[in-house]
């Protein structure tokens, strides 16, 4: 890349794309596009973020099992095609339901937050030939289609963990119910908007492959160790066939050029 082509910044302007990003994550969309004056960010971070700190909702998406196979953060979509941080997260007492959790997008009509997975990139196929996106956003989710009689949208999707997606269930829970579960919480409770089930990178793989206690768990000493040998065995097998196989083509070649000659 030519250097007439680069973006240079000095330390201020720099310091200055940090500052707006600790905005962003702070404030989300409650500026309604207009950026907040200094004294306006610092009453609104006053208020708001002793109030995140003391009641943060984790969400997740959780099967008969209790596994959460999805955890929820900012960018995750409802239904409604909103994402979880344009949906009210922020109260002033907690609440346990999905439903209180509203889009604030004006003229959605989304009942609450509601998970739904995605079969790759693909919005997934209701039992009525057509995608959750002809689907409404008000439970339970009819079908917008002319000449559709479906009344709700149901999907055969089966999540990784085995459930079909019916089987599992959005639950809204605070710091001490999610304790109380045994599932893992954030050591310090972050000022950000809308962090829903997140408590690190790991939060973002799927529950059947996350090695907590949120996830499929932690393998034992014996699995690791027995897995360990067998990878081991493995490794000195196909070393030793590797070299068997090479040996035998080297003599062949050897013998086929003591023909020639």
């Amino acid at each position: 890349m030519s250097s007439e082509n680069r973006i240079h910044l000095d330390q201020h302007a720099a310091s200055s794309i940090d500052a707006y990003f600790e905005y962003r994550n702070i404030v989300g969309d409650d500026d309604n596009g207009t950026l907040f004056t200094p004294e306006e960010y610092e009453a609104y971070k006053k208020k708001v973020i002793p109030q995140r700190m003391q009641n943060r909702l984790y969400v997740s998406w959780t099967n008969s099992e209790g596994m959460d196979c999805k955890l929820i953060g900012p960018e995750t979509p409802c239904f409604c095609k909103h994402r979880y941080k344009q949906h009210k997260t922020d109260f002033e007492l907690p609440v346990s339901s999905a439903s209180s959790l509203k889009c604030k997008v004006a003229g959605c009509l989304c009942s609450g937050y509601n998970y739904i997975p995605k079969n790759g990139s693909q919005a997934l196929k209701c039992h009525c030939k057509h995608s959750a996106l002809e689907h409404s956003a008000v439970s339970p989710n009819a079908c917008h289609s002319r000449k559709c009689s479906c009344n709700g949208f149901q999907t055969s999707y089966r999540c990784g963990c085995g459930d079909l997606a019916a089987a599992h269930k959005l639950l809204v829970e605070t710091r001490q119910q999610r304790l109380e579960r045994g599932h893992p919480v954030a050591k310090f409770e972050p000022p950000y908007a809308a962090m829903g089930g997140l408590t690190g990178l790991s939060s973002l793989i799927d529950g059947y492959m996350r090695l907590d206690e949120s996830g499929v768990g932690c393998p034992t000493k014996e699995f690791l160790e027995s897995a360990s040998t067998s990878q081991n065995e493995r490794q000195m097998s196909v070393s030793t066939s590797y070299q068997s196989r090479s040996k035998q083509a080297i003599t062949k070649k050897l013998s086929k050029t003591k023909q020639m000659q």
